[in-house]
């Protein structure tokens, strides 16, 4: 019946005299118009890096293209299971909250979990813990309280009523002491954990720890809010943070916090990590009344630490961290320049941990670069006084801005010598500076599921990551806030999923140029200016550690593509199907 109905639309067609593809004119048409889509994909970021593909990784590159199609036919549709529950349409690239439970399911999921990542060069610590095991350490270390100016609310889960943790010797109990959920409760004072837990109104324990989920995240309901703009939910996500602060900067649990970190990396392919903290915290050694004037103490436990699990059974194949020194964008003159100052001091103490400097912070809230730059210029100054090298790694463009002083962070990123743009979302609006980012060899650290959750975008379609791939800019892909923003743990597997499953152009060799850019663009050592763009030049045919390092995720990479061949080709009969 159908063969019928095709036979008599052809001939409809040839009586109307609609022409065929097989029409010579039509023919010279569409060859002209492959001819133009081949010579933009020309000028892509990843465009040499497809060009050389091994021919395993070509194969590879091609079974994951099927997986892809027939798992968008399949489970990304209504007719799946229990799609005919869900509320709208079904489809790969659908908002994060709605599309994670989903994808971890996926074929394609098992593979991008696999997959060599390269480094990390886009994280927040404290964002970067398991919060269930993190309440678990609160519990399990003693002396460990919680204080408020108010009493707290269980029915409260924004940042109306803040509350922080802090360590203090064990006193014996007052029984008759008012709870912190009480009418009663005097501003700050110190409260067991276990009681505060115990005494929770609805449902204690785990009612409480539920409570402190919500808390110290983004929860699902919240990220689907988008009508309730950014600076609504970043109220939110800046409330996480000290909360979140207040236990893992206190040395027994942070001495845990640290390699269980990294091992959760590892285990996600990321082999090395450019971290970023804001050091306004304060942090307590095990035991101590009183909290540390400076951050030394901090930071030797990080690299005694990170040490340790380089040289360990599970920590091999790490190559290690470094710290990006941030301060709080929003800070007056004097606040930013006494950050600076411990930012030099420790960088004399710690020079192969501190690797550069930023500002973090609501970008559209906050001070823009153009209004720090005599704080900046005055860094660099006392930086050659001092004989140290701290470059610049700026957050720049996070906003939906177009042409507002926020959104013209970028062009101060640019002529600052940033070498790297954290986030660059408004990038794209801005075709020089895209040239002169090419031009200066300046990646930018994109994290699109922080850009969807803080409400930038409605969901990876949307994102306008694809428009600087296409201009030819490098990238890397980041996952910012994973902790906070909803991502269960410290995978980066969710961004890189995201980014294979929502856009067409990309497929398992653009995933795999990103994370080549992320080991070209670490910040491995120290280095000038100049020694930095020669080492990018040379990539893996240079002689110091960045070539060394591209070379083993290269061969990590080859790796990779082969066991997709042998787990996904030609016996897998879902995949014969579609060939």
């Amino acid at each position: 019946m159908e063969d019928l109905r095709i036979e008599d639309d052809e001939e409809w067609a040839q009586q109307e005299g609609v022409p065929s593809f097989a029409e010579p004119f039509l023919q010279r048409y569409l060859q002209g118009r492959n001819a133009l889509v081949a010579q933009e994909k020309k000028q892509r970021s990843d465009h040499g890096f497809r060009e050389t593909l091994s021919p395993m990784a070509a194969e590879a590159c091609a079974i994951v293209s099927q997986i892809r199609f027939q798992e968008q036919q399949t489970i990304w549709t209504k007719e799946y299971e229990d799609s005919i529950a869900e509320e709208g349409d079904v489809f790969p690239g659908m908002m994060f909250g709605k599309a994670k439970e989903r994808m971890e399911k996926t074929k394609l999921w098992n593979i991008v979990r696999r997959m060599p990542k390269g480094a990390l060069l886009h994280c927040h610590l404290e964002a970067m813990v398991d919060l269930e095991w993190l309440f678990e350490q609160a519990f399990s270390t003693p002396g460990i309280h919680i204080h408020s100016r108010s009493p707290l609310r269980s029915d409260i889960t924004d940042s109306d009523l803040p509350f922080l943790f802090t360590y203090a010797k064990i006193a014996e109990a007052d029984t008759k002491a008012p709870t912190i959920w009480s009418e009663f409760y005097k501003p700050h004072t110190l409260v067991p954990i276990e009681k505060a837990a115990s005494t929770f109104p609805d449902g204690g324990r785990d009612g409480f720890i539920k409570w402190l989920k919500s808390r110290c995240s983004i929860t699902a309901e919240e990220s689907l809010l988008h009508h309730q703009g950014p600076n609504d939910i970043w109220r939110k996500f800046t409330s996480c943070f000290p909360i979140l602060g207040s236990l893992i900067y206190y040395e027994p649990i942070f001495r845990k916090f640290v390699p269980r970190m990294c091992k959760q990396l590892l285990d996600d392919g990321i082999q090395y990590v450019d971290m970023r903290a804001a050091f306004v915290f304060q942090y307590r050694r095990e035991g101590s009344e009183t909290f540390d004037e400076d951050y030394e103490g901090m930071l030797g436990v990080l690299d005694e630490e990170v040490e340790k699990f380089k040289i360990s059974e599970e920590g091999k194949g790490f190559w290690g961290l470094r710290m990006i020194w941030t301060t709080i964008r929003s800070f007056n003159k004097r606040q930013i320049v006494e950050s600076m100052k411990q930012c030099i001091d420790m960088k004399f103490l710690y020079p192969d941990l501190i690797c550069g400097f930023d500002l973090v912070g609501q970008e559209d809230l906050g001070r823009p670069l153009a209004d720090l730059t005599p704080e900046l210029f005055w860094f660099k100054k006392r930086c050659a006084e001092e004989g140290v090298d701290i470059p610049f790694f700026f957050h720049a463009g996070e906003t939906l801005g177009d042409g507002d002083e926020t959104d013209e962070n970028l062009f101060d990123a640019v002529l600052l010598g940033s070498r790297r743009i954290g986030h660059g979302f408004s990038l794209y609006k801005h075709p020089l500076l895209c040239d002169m980012v090419k031009e200066k060899k300046i990646l930018v650290e994109s994290c699109p599921v922080s850009n969807e959750i803080l409400r930038l975008t409605g969901s990876i379609m949307s994102h306008p990551l694809p428009a600087l791939l296409a201009r030819g800019v490098p990238v890397a892909l980041c996952n910012d806030d994973p902790a906070i923003l909803g991502q269960g743990s410290n995978s980066i597997t969710h961004d890189f999923w995201q980014a294979l499953q929502g856009w067409e152009n990309l497929g398992l060799e653009g995933l795999g140029s990103l994370a080549e850019n992320s080991v070209r663009w670490a910040a491995f050592e120290d280095c000038s200016q100049k020694e930095w763009l020669q080492d990018l030049k040379d990539g893996a045919f240079g002689k110091g550690v960045r070539a060394q390092r591209l070379k083993e995720w290269a061969r990590k990479w080859e790796q990779f593509c082969q066991w997709i061949v042998l787990e996904y080709g030609a016996d897998d009969e879902g995949l014969e199907a579609l060939d």
